[in-house]
């Protein structure tokens, strides 16, 4: 493959990363995970999810984290909107971006909205245009381009339209989202030149993967061929989908630097520095984090500090 020289990198752990955590987090942990994210070059953090606390209770304090984090120059602070109440909020915390969320499954759109495809499309068309009225740009995602933990297969044309129709909205990028890790480099190779060959160019497309079955950097490699350079991630590889039975952790960030760094290609980011904003908040978690390459670098350290006593 020839790689391209700069890719981006969208960090979503803050939001897509802990929403599904048992552990409940205070917001100054999270404020000090966002601070450090951007310390270590990230441009682009989604910072937290303007939604329901019902649903999702660890974004109940978006507007509190919002109005804590240290807003660095140069960095694009996002934040998911499922509704225009959510947009209002999102506007009154001062997010740089807002994201929207429709689904390619009938079965998940409706587990995870409550509406029909058609349905939430018509709500975003509503919140984009307040949003860009607003001063804001939207970013869009397709939940299971890859596959529905529902319906199983989804078809290429159930993405292609509603990659479509939230660009005609006026998003100015869709994430493609594997959202539980069912994805594999060949159904890149389909999904993705299906999209190009509608139209839609490379640099208004993103790539969102899960790393269930352990191929989420297989598939950002064949999405490199097809001239795909934005990515989202997770530092330490945390998350998952509270309303996909299956979905683990997203692709670790630190997983993604690791393998853009040794091809060369310039993201920006501190491996070094993710890692240890991802180790620092590790402690508070139920698990292990899921990232191979910081599994790599907390073994190695273990081994250094036995061979010192």
């Amino acid at each position: 493959m020839t790689a391209p020289v700069r890719a981006t990198i969208v960090e979503v752990g803050p939001r897509d990363g802990l929403q599904n955590e048992a552990a409940a987090l205070s917001t100054a942990e999270k404020v000090q995970f966002i601070n450090a994210l951007a310390a270590a070059g990230h441009r682009v953090i989604e910072v937290s999810a303007f939604v329901s606390p019902k649903w999702v209770p660890q974004m109940a304090d978006a507007e509190a984290v919002c109005a804590a984090i240290e807003r660095r120059p140069g960095v694009r602070y996002t934040a998911l909107v499922p509704n225009l109440a959510g947009l209002e909020r999102a506007l009154a915390a001062r997010v740089d971006e807002v994201a929207v969320f429709a689904a390619a499954s009938e079965r998940f759109s409706a587990a995870n909205l409550n509406q029909s495809i058609d349905q939430s499309l018509a709500r975003y068309a509503e919140v984009t245009r307040r949003a860009l009225d607003s001063g804001l740009s939207v970013r869009g995602y397709v939940s299971c381009a890859f596959g529905c933990p529902f319906e199983g297969p989804v078809a290429v044309e159930a993405v292609l339209r509603v990659t479509q129709a939230l660009l005609d909205q006026g998003v100015y990028e869709v994430a493609v989202s594997d959202t539980v890790g069912v994805g594999h480099p060949g159904q890149v190779r389909r999904v993705v030149p299906a999209l190009l060959a509608a139209g839609i160019p490379a640099a208004r497309l993103a790539l969102h993967f899960h790393d269930t079955r352990g191929t989420a950097l297989a598939n950002v490699l064949a999405a490199l061929d097809l001239g795909v350079t934005t990515f989202d991630a997770s530092a330490g590889g945390l998350g998952g989908c509270p309303f996909a039975p299956g979905a683990s952790g997203n692709l670790a960030t630190e997983d993604l630097l690791y393998m853009l760094d040794g091809l060369g290609v310039v993201t920006g980011v501190d491996v070094a520095k993710v890692t240890a904003a991802s180790t620092t908040l590790a402690p508070r978690l139920a698990h292990p984090l899921r990232s191979r390459y910081v599994q790599a670098v907390l073994a190695s350290q273990a081994r250094v500090s036995a061979a010192a006593i």
